[in-house]
């Protein structure tokens, strides 16, 4: 015999309810030192499938961050010119315990090269062992993003050289601030 399946959207709604359907939030996160252009392409791309997204800007101890976790909101917010549909929040600790805090079950990676697979599946498993009902969706970055990484990005401006074609034109100039030619 056959499984006939149904798209969500073609099932009827049985419920009776006459309350909207609850918005589809997702979670992005990252440390974002800086955002790139990479980083603004999954997000907006992610809205294309969620009605809102949370970026969570990590706060790593082990790291040493080129720009403060405040520097950071604020640089996302001005790659992505204030959306509406996007909170950015800054976070510390267990991301699931983040994410269950939030109200959101949906966590998205981005993967640029096989060698980002192991390590993110890795995560994705232990995040799963912690929280069950919590779903990691990965996404693959557009081809024109793939090769670009915040440690690349930093790399070329502590060197002076050209990142307006792989950052904001905000991201930019704040890389430029920290630094000077000279």
């Amino acid at each position: 015999p056959l499984l006939r399946r149904h798209r969500h959207h073609d099932l009827p709604d049985l419920s009776g309810s006459r309350e909207p359907p609850m918005p589809n939030v997702a979670l992005y996160a990252g440390s974002f030192d800086p955002i790139t252009n990479g980083h603004t392409d999954l997000i907006e791309r992610s809205l294309g499938f969620v009605d809102r997204l949370i970026v969570a800007v990590a706060t790593n101890v082990a790291k040493q961050s080129l720009f403060d976790a405040e520097e950071r909101v604020a640089l996302i917010h001005a790659a992505l010119d204030n959306d509406k549909r996007v909170e950015v929040r800054q976070f510390q600790g267990l991301l699931v315990r983040f994410a269950r805090d939030v109200g959101v079950r949906m966590i998205i990676r981005g993967l640029r090269a096989v060698s980002d697979f192991e390590y993110e599946y890795q995560m994705a498993l232990m995040n799963r062992h912690l929280a069950p009902n919590m779903e990691t969706v990965f996404m693959v970055p557009s081809l024109d993003t793939t090769y670009i990484s915040s440690s690349l990005v930093r790399e070329i401006a502590r060197f002076q050289g050209d990142v307006t074609s792989l950052v904001h034109p905000a991201v930019a100039a704040a890389l430029r601030k920290k630094f000077p030619a000279g």
